[in-house]
């Protein structure tokens, strides 16, 4: 599926790190949002953030800043399978490959601080945000 002009999925890490005052990705998220971007996430990513630990207005504040989460289908499955065996079979790699499946499927740019974990998905089709 093509990138949908304006809409991002946020990784785990970059929806830890966008919730510390000053970070990198608190800039980018928000240099995103200005430029009219929507943000979303993915249910894998969420339920990983929510493993947490994290407090309850942190999960709040989360819940405001990823807008949509987008579940995780029957074809996203398929593809994940298919990332997975395409860039490797990387030990516990397919969380970030059902992760990009997801992205890919929702035509969203991932936005994430471990470019180097989506990087073997770009020329799958993954845009990194």
């Amino acid at each position: 599926m093509p990138v949908v002009e304006g809409m991002f999925h946020l990784d785990t890490n970059f929806l830890v790190r966008v919730q510390v005052a000053g970070s990198a990705e608190e800039t980018r998220y928000h240099q995103l949002v200005r430029a009219g971007e929507v943000a979303g996430i993915s249910t894998v990513a969420w339920g990983e953030y929510l493993c947490g630990p994290v407090s309850a207005d942190e999960e709040a504040a989360a819940r405001y800043l990823v807008g949509d989460i987008e579940p995780l289908l029957a074809g996203d499955a398929e593809l994940a399978a298919q990332l997975f065996n395409a860039t490797g079979r990387r030990s516990r790699s397919f969380a970030d490959c059902m992760i990009a499946a997801i992205a890919l499927r929702s035509g969203a740019r991932l936005a994430t601080s471990n470019t180097a974990d989506f990087t073997p998905f770009v020329p799958h089709g993954l845009s990194l945000a």
